[in-house]
């Protein structure tokens, strides 16, 4: 095939933005059908917790909220066509594999579903060491089954958020991603050290390497079922380790990456974890925070913010949702120098200074 001159000097992956778009567009119909086929049969706004909800925003406006949903879609493909990063994975790819975790979604719905009607968020508490896991972290988070600890659990998680997120979670977590390739673009990325902090199953991390092919790259988590689940997806390593205390020498690491990890977090942990994060980080390197959005940065949303921690279990989220970012990682020393925001979730880029 012959290049137009209009294709001559982008990179290839540029040219798969109507193949993202594609995708994402199925991805999406997929998901939102699942999502709503769980919530039809287990009925969640009928939990105990549910009753007791007495919203103090207004709901959202139907138009402001479809808009905001297909601007996730909308700023991944714009940043595949202009060859920030490439077209990456959306699925379901194939319709047997698709179904089978969609099942195995809708089979495991039901057990969060009791779960959430019992409030028991802590179910795995007493199953899991606790000289090596810290209280906070061996809860149900969001009622799933198994919390952090089973390969059940690393196996469906991607499942349960994108039918949360109506198949947005992989274009909103790439906020994050395109922050960090608009700031290294035209660098030579041989050598960079990049850690993926909290990498869960491994889905950012699969992104990072598909971004930053030389670059070394590595996952991080205390948990050894998502880190084999990381290993797998991503075909890098993984290091397991507790976010308070990296396990890296001061200032070795070119860039940190953190998905959905500082909502999980109590309010007494947030400084310890920023500053472990600032820590490792070379002068002039970068942080890469995604987490969720807080109720100032898109007041149309606030109800969904608000509802967010009542109808899964998210015991520190209402602290999250009023903690200035900018100003606690000011605290350890790192500076915002950009920011982006798609749907329910948004991305800082925080840089160690030079000098």
């Amino acid at each position: 095939m012959v290049q137009t001159s209009s294709e001559r000097g982008r990179p290839a992956f540029a040219l798969d933005a109507v193949g993202q778009g594609a995708k994402a567009a199925v991805k999406a119909a997929w998901w939102t059908a699942t999502g709503g086929l769980a919530r039809s049969l287990t009925r969640p706004t009928q939990g105990a917790q549910a009753r007791h909800f007495a919203p103090t925003t207004p709901a959202p406006i139907p138009t402001s909220l479809r808009r905001a949903y297909l601007e996730a879609f909308e700023k991944d493909a714009r940043d595949v066509a202009s060859g920030v990063y490439p077209a990456i994975e959306n699925g379901p790819v194939r319709p047997s594999a698709a179904l089978r975790e969609a099942a195995d979604f809708i089979a495991d719905a039901f057990e969060v579903d009791q779960r959430r009607r019992k409030g028991d968020g802590v179910e795995v508490r007493d199953a899991a060491d606790r000289s090596i896991y810290p209280n906070y972290y061996r809860q149900n988070f969001h009622f799933q089954s198994g919390g952090w600890f089973t390969a059940e659990s690393a196996r469906r998680y991607d499942a349960q958020v994108e039918a949360l997120f109506s198949g947005t979670a992989a274009a909103m977590r790439r906020r994050g991603l395109s922050l960090l390739a608009r700031h290294w673009r035209g660098r030579d990325h041989r050598g960079a050290k990049i850690i993926d902090v909290a990498c869960g199953s491994g889905a950012f991390l699969k992104d990072l390497k598909a971004t930053f092919p030389r670059a070394a790259l590595a996952g991080l988590d205390l948990s050894e079922a998502y880190l084999a689940k990381s290993r797998r997806r991503a075909g890098a390593g993984g290091i397991k380790a507790n976010a308070e205390t990296l396990p890296f020498a001061d200032s070795s690491l070119d860039a940190v990456t953190c998905v959905y990890l500082f909502h999980e977090l109590p309010p007494r942990v947030r400084p310890v974890v920023a500053a472990s994060l600032a820590r490792v980080l070379k002068p002039g390197g970068v942080l890469v925070l995604v987490d969720s959005v807080q109720p100032a940065d898109t007041p149309d949303l606030a109800r969904l913010l608000e509802a967010f921690p009542v109808y899964f279990h998210e015991p520190y989220y209402a602290s999250y949702a009023e903690t200035d970012l900018p100003s606690l990682f000011g605290a350890v020393g790192l500076r915002l120098v950009a920011e982006d925001r798609a749907f329910l979730t948004k991305a800082l880029l925080l840089e160690k200074p030079a000098s």
